[in-house]
């Protein structure tokens, strides 16, 4: 008997399996046949056409237009149904909290964002975002649609498993139970991540790293994160708080860090960094735009001034930016160096910066790795600039759709 039970096991969990894989190719492949996905996936083209039957009835994928590929009759193509249900996605950044709605086929239908700020509390913070989650619900409700799961991008350290987050220095919180709070509320599955993981998963999903397996996603915000994909997975680490090289410490000595130690990577190439960069330089005399923009008091000047300075000529701004390339470059060597990768993704605020530091960066990094001469070796901006992770938020939801699933 318990033979019997095992083969039954086995089976559904190979057929699981085979639905995953099927779904897995519509990640890529906007349309095929059934032929095309018979050969994408390995699987027998029996296989592939009852997945497919069951996969239209639950409305995941539909079929288009008809279409000819040999001398036989014409059949149709498949796709992913936009109709098949809807995601939320939600980022609490440091000074903002975010709400995107995709379809199934990560199609934006409705956003919200609104401004905020640690001092108001996590209990305020969080009243806001469930807040308007339920008026994301109420908009999906509308459309007749449903919500496949919510997901949610945070920056800290996050315990998957249970939705917590354990502590998110530059917001001031520890030991949030993000799940359990959305779970009062939404009866779906809901997923909570690290802000720079659910990125990087963002940009594999549907950005400019699809059919890159393995690449390191750099965040920068308030503070620098990184999302660390290899061999087209997450890279968590054994208690699933991989990826922190924002507090690589590059100096024992240097500015005092938002996790309360000193010299963090973060410190030297994130925007505050930067802001704190340009308010030293005006006060030694340098001659810049921003002494207008600020209305003569520096402490006004933000990430932003500096860039839009940037693109005047503005020398100072200049000079600030070449000196995060520097930094970029020493950190993003020590990665590449570690994890031999592909793609470094420049996600955030230096998405933003990209025009004017990504030649430094790729010299710095090539004087400073080991293999001087990865011609291979690429360092882009995001795809999706400030919206990497509310879109990667979106990509855990669908990720739980489309990926393998786990052995039990």
């Amino acid at each position: 008997m318990a033979l019997g039970r095992n083969n039954t096991a086995d089976q559904a969990w190979v057929r699981r399996m085979n639905r995953a894989v099927v779904l897995g190719v519509f990640r890529t492949q906007k349309t095929l046949s059934r032929a095309k996905l018979a050969s994408l996936t390995g699987l027998n083209p029996s296989t592939v056409s009852n997945i497919v039957g069951e996969l239209i009835q639950e409305n995941l994928i539909r079929e288009t237009e008809l279409s000819q590929t040999g001398t036989g009759r014409p059949g149709r193509l498949l796709e992913l149904n936009p109709g098949g249900g809807c995601a939320l996605g939600i980022e609490i950044n440091v000074d903002y909290i975010e709400l995107i709605v995709s379809d199934l086929a990560a199609n934006i239908l409705w956003r919200q964002r609104q401004l905020s700020k640690p001092e108001i509390g996590q209990e305020v913070i969080m009243s806001g975002v469930s807040y308007f989650a339920e008026k994301a619900a109420d908009f999906i409700k509308a459309r007749n649609s449903h919500l496949l799961g919510i997901g949610v991008g945070v920056p800290g350290l996050v315990d998957v498993s249970s939705g917590f987050l354990r502590v998110a220095p530059n917001l001031h919180w520890d030991n949030i139970p993000i799940r359990d709070i959305l779970a009062k509320h939404f009866d779906c599955p809901i997923y909570v991540e690290n802000e720079a993981n659910a990125a990087a998963l963002g940009e594999y999903y549907f950005g400019a790293t699809q059919n890159v397996k393995d690449f390191i996603y750099l965040s920068a915000g308030v503070g620098l994160g990184s999302g660390i994909i290899i061999g087209g997975k997450l890279f968590r680490g054994m208690s699933g708080y991989a990826g922190e090289a924002g507090h690589m410490t590059l100096d024992v000595n240097g500015e005092l860090c938002g996790c309360g130690r000193r010299g963090c990577w973060e410190t030297f190439v994130g925007p505050h960094a930067v802001e704190q960069r340009i308010q030293r330089s005006l006060a030694f005399g340098a001659k810049s735009i921003l002494q207008d923009i600020s209305k003569g008091d520096p402490q006004n000047i933000v990430f932003d001034d500096v860039i839009s300075a940037a693109q005047t000529g503005d020398q100072t701004s200049i000079d600030a930016l070449s000196k995060v390339a520097f930094y970029l470059g020493i950190g993003i060597a020590n990665l590449v160096n570690l994890f031999d990768v592909d793609v470094i993704v420049l996600g955030g605020a230096l998405c933003n910066a990209s025009p004017f530091i990504l030649k430094d960066i790729e010299r710095v990094v090539r004087t400073n790795t080991l293999v001087s001469d990865r011609k291979e070796l690429k360092i882009i901006p995001s795809a999706h600039g400030s919206d990497a992770c509310v879109m990667g938020a979106i990509a855990l939801v669908l990720d739980d759709i489309l990926c393998e699933p786990a052995f039990s």
